[in-house]
Order: structure tokens, then C-alpha cells, then sequence
């Protein structure tokens, strides 16, 4: 958000005794966000969350995708429990929590529940994998966790329609993912898996194209890359 700035043909403005630029780098915000933010000097102070909780995302589905898809050992798996406590969890959460602090609902509400997705991740194989013995009942039940945050991601991808083009893309590879998982886990089959390896490794890099989008716009001053919004202010 600038103030007093020269307007050009990637920027909207609302004039109120000076002239505001809407951050319209911001991916996960739709009408109402952008209402807020041209309102409100409090929520102009505030640096964007939304690429953070986009990296974060988007590194942390990369490396489990890496295990998921076969390109690397199962054995070293448990490098992926590290980061998604610290980075794909706590950090994502906190990501989250200032998009409240924005106005933005939609970011607020998505890196806050996908931060608790790594967060209990992380806590299911550290503390209670164990507990059910059997792998095959293990595999299932973990089939039906991620299903669950399949439909979850499905009532997210409604709402991401009135985001930005490349969110929706995101939200349809993220339920894709999703299900394709959950249903080898379920199904007891390793192709499924592999299969939903390889839409995490897509889902992951379009996440990064999301996160990248939002930093160089805010580094460059200017849109560097293209990421159209879905809704007219």
C-alpha cells in the first residue's frame, strides 16, 4: 500500500484527501478484503502474509510430494516432519493470524486450517502412529484424514472463485491431491499414491509461482507476474 503514489494501469484507487493503491499482489484477498484495506490506515501498515503462508505451504507439500511420488527413499521421510512443525505448521499458522489482523477471511481461514493440517501431520506420526498396529488399518484411517481435508479444500476452492486465477488453480490441484491420496491409502494402492506424489509436486510449484508473484510485486513496485484477480472492486 502506497500513499500519495503515482497510479498506473496495475493498480485500483480510492481517493479519500489523498490517493491509496489497493495491494492487489495480495493472492488470497477477495472483495471485501480489498474493501477493508483501502478503508482502513491500520491494515495499510501491514505487510502482506499471504506469500509467507504461500511458501510455507508450498515448500512443505514439495518434500512430502518428493516420499508420496517415489523420487526419493521412503527411509528419509522423517525430514519432512521437522519442517512441517516449524515451517509448514507454526509459521503458516502464524501467517494466518495476521491475515485476521488484515480483514482477510479467506487467507485467514485457509493458512490457519492447512498450518493445523502439517501441525497434527506432524503430531500423528510423532505420537499416535504407533498406536494402531496394524498398517494396513493405519493407511486406512489416514485415507480418510486426508479425504476429509478434501472435501475441506473443496468449500475452500468455492470460495477461492472470487480470489485470484492462479489461488483457484491451486485450490483444484490441492483437492485433487487430496483425494487421490486419501483414496490409495484407502484402496491400498501404491499407483494412487505415486499419482497423488506427482498433482502434490504441481500443486506445490504453482503455490511457489503464487508466493513469487506477491514478493517481486512487492520488491518491484509492479506486477512481474501474472496472477488476475477474480472479482471487480
Amino acid at each position: 500500500m502506497a500513499v500519495n503514489a503515482a497510479p498506473d494501469a496495475d493498480t485500483r484507487t480510492a481517493r479519500g484527501g489523498g490517493e491509496f493503491l489497493a495491494d492487489l499482489s495480495d493472492p488470497t484477498a477477495g472483495r471485501v478484503a480489498m474493501a477493508r484495506e483501502l478503508a482502513s490506515e491500520n491494515v495499510r501498515m501491514i505487510a502482506d502474509p499471504a506469500p509467507l503462508g504461500l511458501g510455507c505451504f508450498a515448500l512443505t507439500t514439495f518434500l512430502l510430494s518428493l516420499f508420496n511420488a517415489g523420487l526419493l527413499p521412503a527411509a528419509g521421510e522423517p525430514i519432512v516432519f521437522g519442517v512441517a512443525l516449524a515451517y509448514g505448521g507454526a509459521i503458516q499458522v502464524l501467517a494466518g493470524m495476521w491475515e485476521f489482523r488484515k480483514g482477510n477471511v479467506f487467507g485467514a481461514t485457509a493458512f490457519s486450517s492447512y498450518g493445523a493440517f502439517w501441525l497434527s501431520f506432524w503430531a500423528f506420526v510423532t505420537f499416535y502412529a504407533a498406536d494402531i498396529p496394524d498398517a494396513d488399518d493405519r493407511a486406512t484411517v489416514v485415507g480418510w484424514y486426508l479425504i476429509s481435508w478434501g472435501i475441506f479444500t473443496v468449500v475452500m476452492w468455492v470460495a477461492s472463485l472470487r480470489t485470484t486465477a492462479v489461488l483457484a488453480l491451486l485450490f483444484t490441484l490441492l483437492a485433487a491431491t487430496f483425494f487421490v491420496l486419501g483414496a490409495g491409502d484407502v484402496a491400498h494402492d501404491e499407483g494412487l499414491t505415486t499419482l497423488g506424489g506427482y498433482l502434490g509436486l504441481v500443486t506445490a510449484a504453482v503455490a511457489w509461482y503464487a508466493c513469487l508473484a506477491g514478493v517481486s510485486a512487492s520488491t518491484f513496485g509492479r506486477v512481474v507476474l501474472p496472477n488476475p484477480p477474480l472479482y471487480k472492486l
